[in-house]
C-alpha cells in the first residue's frame, strides 16, 4: 500500500501496482469492448452472444448507483495510469460460515503484469482482516492453465476436481476448486495483516 510521510495508509485499495474502485457510468464502452473477447467469456462464464453499446450502457448506470448486496462486491481494477484493466467481485458470501468466493479477470493485453494477484491480495485482505471472513475459494476452468498458475503461486490448495463441469468450444473440461484460509494467508502475506501491503 501507498503511506503517507507518517507511514499510515492513504488508501486502502491502493496497491503498488494497482487500485480497486467502484464502477462509473463512463466504464461502459470498456465493458464493451471487452465483451468482444470470445475467449475471456469461455473461461469466465461461456461464450457471451453480441451485445449493444446500448444495453452496456444501462447495465453499467444500474451497476455504478445501485446499493451492494451484502458482501458481494464489484470492483474494477485500475493501473497506477487510472487505466481500466480489469475487474474482480466476491460472490458466494456465508458470514455464518465464514467462507467466500470471487472472480477475477484481466483484459488481454494487461495480463501478466502482477496486476490479478495484487488485486486479489487486496481483496483477501479486506474480507480476512476487516470482514472476518476465514476461508476463500475460487472455481477455476480445467482449460485455463493461466489461472492454475496464478492460484497456486498465491498459496491457494487444489482441493476438488470436478469432472466435465465445463463446456466450451465443443469440449468438457474439469471444474477445479482451489482454496486459502486466513490463516494460510497471513503465513504467506504477513505484511498485509494491520500493516501496508507490499506489491
Amino acid at each position: 500500500m501507498y503511506e503517507n510521510g507518517l507511514g499510515e495508509e492513504m488508501n486502502y485499495w491502493q496497491g503498488t501496482h494497482v487500485r480497486l474502485r467502484g464502477i462509473e457510468p463512463s466504464d461502459a464502452e470498456a465493458f464493451f469492448a471487452w465483451n468482444q473477447d470470445s475467449d475471456m467469456g469461455r473461461h469466465l462464464d461461456r461464450l457471451w452472444p453480441p451485445g449493444s453499446l446500448e444495453r452496456a450502457k444501462q447495465l453499467t448506470q444500474k451497476e455504478a448507483t445501485q446499493e451492494p448486496s451484502g458482501d458481494e462486491l464489484r470492483w474494477v481494477i485500475e493501473d497506477r495510469q487510472g487505466e481500466f484493466v480489469g475487474m474482480i467481485d466476491t460472490h458466494h458470501c456465508d458470514r455464518r460460515t465464514g467462507c467466500f468466493m470471487y472472480a477475477v479477470a484481466i483484459r488481454r493485453e494487461h495480463q501478466r503484469k502482477g496486476y490479478a494477484s495484487e488485486a486479489i491480495t487486496l481483496v483477501l485482505r479486506y474480507f480476512f482482516e476487516e470482514l472476518r471472513y476465514q476461508k476463500v475459494t475460487v472455481d477455476v476452468h480445467g482449460d485455463n492453465p493461466a489461472s492454475v498458475a496464478l492460484h497456486e503461486k498465491l498459496g491457494f490448495q487444489l482441493e476438488g476436481r470436478i469432472r466435465r463441469m465445463v463446456f466450451a468450444g465443443g469440449k468438457h473440461y474439469d471444474l477445479l476448486i482451489y482454496g486459502l484460509t486466513a490463516e494460510e494467508f497471513r503465513a504467506a502475506y504477513p505484511s498485509a495483516s494491520g500493516g501496508a501491503m507490499q506489491g
